[in-house]
């Protein structure tokens, strides 16, 4: 039965679905006259004006001009040349090209003839249309009238000569690189896709994140980021799969739920009561592919935490993950750094690298730098002094009793009085808060002055003045920075006073006091403890023994410390390495266990999981218990390493898509609203409500 067209005449602007929109077209191309509705239109998809009139008047005839404008876009002609080609013709060029690129701002010389650049698909390289109105024999050209009514930034494909042209002495548009030996006699043009009269779009224009296309595109560093990060992806996988042997193997990303001592992202299903869990890494796939006969896996995995948000994280990242079956730590470690070497020679033009890099226990660098990711370059190393001090110096700069007592050197300037100046600075800034309000005592600073009696260290006693002024070279000017804390081994990553050796390093770069620290100094930390007191806000593994494991519960203990295991497990140290560059950890990786029934022992027996928990784990001891060899693996972040190589602050500027300090995406607006419905299709419902 053929339908009344009054269904469509009034709402037709709220078609749902392509269909509807298909069955009006036809019925209207049966019922209507075309040259009796024929209008003069622009010849783009985007034409608002033309369209805002049509949509009133007529609403078929709006949705006949916008799908006939569509279908020519789809019949663009295939270029001839890239424009960024062009710089290849020689003088004298000549003949007919097709290009394809965006517009730029239109030079107008007269009504009858203007200049506009057509700029690369690329976005980085430019060639000069010259649109005129009338050909050379003197008929009127409708290309000048078409062009000329187009927006900037729209795309388009122009058909024209290619003629010579004297080069200019600007060889650019701001980024852009111009082609300025040739230039394009305009023939024809045909717009893509108009760009928005509504959107501003100028050289000074900053766009918020919800735009980031248009961050992307008018942001060149962005591009160049991207674009570099999928280089030095292919250098890597050329690297580990040519000439180390690897093979790359996709690993499941809907996982399931497991204690491997991050938080993670749950997936429900339609089946009631049960759901997938995103991966933290792929480790245990990885070690699923051990014992399956895979001798050397790598992939760049997608991972997924659940974590507070930093500048160099994000709840989901890229890990450059690869595990070597029959393999120790060193073997892995070997493979790392001849992958560094040649990413920084290729990328970075620097071939001399150390063929092996320095290692450092994880002891040392808490003791010598306070962090267990120390930037080695700055210097400042920290030294105990408890032992010098007087009782009543250590009374006052902490309330702990018996604590250990640390102190570092920072050289700020040979006039005393400019290193009085920036301390308080630095201690009357924000910067200096978590310091001062440090529960086991806030800093005690001190500025070497040789014209105050022993040298302005008057609290610290003839004696341990004259002992520290040996100890640490003290000169005019130098800061001598006290810092306690208690009498225990040394957890987590970083001391009080390895904290503010940072920040006062990086406030004297800020201030100018100091140069910014150059160079790359790469640095293996080992021997990290294997188990490390359980922190309250962190899941762990879910044990009740108060103790977690400092990696992942699958890594293995140092060769000599195994027997430690049975009688003091705490001081067993972890098959445990993460390279360090100038303060940023990269990656980290370690040797595995292989045998189930030590797997199962450290789980059971040591961090005291539950049977609920270790049943999570199943499928590993089944995996393990099935002859799988001694194995070994790393994991490098990706995103970290791309943003170091490139001297960017934050990972975000290296990621095309990244996601905010709160975990959102604002251009699509995730995470999304749950709906009722949406959480009854998956068995859900909101704790007190929505």
């Amino acid at each position: 039965m053929r339908r009344s067209p009054k269904v469509f005449s009034s709402s037709f602007s709220l078609a749902q679905s392509y269909l509807e929109i298909f069955k009006f077209v036809h019925l209207n191309l049966q019922r209507s006259n075309w040259q009796q509705h024929a209008q003069p239109r622009k010849y783009c998809f985007h034409t608002s004006t033309y369209v805002a009139s049509q949509q009133r008047e007529n609403p078929s005839n709006h949705w006949i001009a916008v799908l006939d404008s569509y279908k020519r876009t789809l019949h663009l002609p295939v270029a001839t040349h890239e424009i960024q080609d062009l710089s290849n013709i020689g003088d004298s060029p000549g003949g007919e090209v097709i290009l394809h690129g965006y517009l730029g701002a239109r030079a107008d010389l007269s009504k009858n003839l203007f200049f506009i650049p057509l700029i690369s698909k690329t976005l980085d390289y430019t060639v000069q249309i010259v649109s005129s109105a009338k050909s050379s024999d003197g008929s009127q050209k409708p290309a000048h009238v078409k062009l000329r009514a187009l927006e900037q930034h729209s795309p388009v494909a122009i058909r024209g000569l290619l003629k010579a042209r004297n080069p200019t002495a600007q060889q650019s548009l701001g980024q852009i690189k111009k082609i300025d030996h040739v230039e394009i006699d305009l023939l024809d043009v045909d717009c893509l896709n108009e760009f928005p009269k509504d959107i501003i779009f100028t050289e000074d224009t900053k766009f918020p994140p919800n735009l980031r296309h248009l961050q992307i595109r008018s942001d060149k560093s962005i591009r160049d980021a991207v674009a570099f990060r999928a280089q030095v992806a292919s250098v890597c996988r050329d690297e580990l799969s040519k000439r180390n042997g690897f093979i790359e193997i996709e690993t499941p990303i809907l996982f399931k739920s497991t204690p491997e001592g991050a938080r993670e992202f749950l997936v429900p299903t339609r089946r009631k009561g049960l759901a997938y869990a995103l991966p933290q890494s792929p480790q245990q796939y990885k070690q699923i592919l051990m014992a399956s006969g895979i001798p050397r896996y790598y992939q760049l995995a997608k991972c997924f935490r659940d974590e507070d948000l930093r500048a160099d994280r994000q709840p989901e990242f890229t890990q450059l993950d690869f595990e070597v079956s029959f393999a120790s730590g060193d073997e892995v470690m070997a493979i790392v750094e001849a992958l560094v070497r040649r990413l920084w020679a290729v990328f970075l033009n620097m071939d001399d690298l150390a063929t092996r890099f320095p290692q450092m226990s994880y002891h040392d660098a808490m003791s010598k730098y306070g962090s267990d990711k120390p930037d080695i370059r700055i210097g400042m190393e920290i030294a105990d002094v408890g032992y010098l001090l007087p009782a009543d110096l250590v009374s006052k700069i902490s309330p702990l009793r018996d604590p250990v007592v640390e102190v570092l050197k920072f050289h700020v300037s040979d006039e005393v009085d400019e290193t009085r100046r920036f301390v308080r600075t630095f201690m009357d800034s924000s910067d200096s808060a978590s310091f001062q309000e440090n529960p086991e005592g806030g800093p005690g600073i001190f500025v070497v002055d040789s014209r105050k009696p022993l040298q302005g260290l008057q609290p610290f006693g003839f004696e341990a003045a004259e002992q520290l002024e040996e100890l640490l070279a003290l000169e005019d000017g130098d800061l001598v920075v006290l810092q306690a804390r208690k009498r225990a081994a040394h957890t987590g990553g970083a001391t009080p006073l390895g904290n503010l050796r940072l920040a006062l390093s990086n406030a004297a770069v800020r201030r100018g006091y100091a140069p910014k620290p150059e160079g790359y100094e790469f640095l293996w930390i080992t021997d990290f403890p294997l188990f490390s007191p359980t922190i309250e806000s962190e899941p762990g593994q879910g044990g009740i023994a108060g103790l977690s494991s400092t990696h992942h519960p699958f890594t293995s203990p140092k060769p000599e410390d195994v027997d430690l295991l049975l009688t003091e497990p705490t001081k067993v140290r972890g098959d445990h390495y993460d390279l360090v560059l100038n303060g940023v950890e990269l990656g980290g990786g370690s040797r595995r266990i292989h045998d189930a029934r030590v797997q199962e022992f450290i789980m059971k027996d040591i961090l005291l999981m539950s049977e609920m928990r270790m049943k999570e784990f199943s499928h590993l001891f089944e995996v393990l218990r099935a002859g799988c060899p001694p194995h070994a693996g790393i994991a490098l972040g990706f995103d970290r390493l791309i943003a170091v190589m490139l001297g960017k602050d934050s990972v975000r500027d290296v990621i095309a898509f990244p996601k905010s300090g709160k975990g959102e995406d604002p251009m699509v607006s995730s995470p999304g609203p749950l709906t009722n419905a949406r959480m009854q299709t998956y068995h859900l419902s909101m704790a007190g409500g929505l």
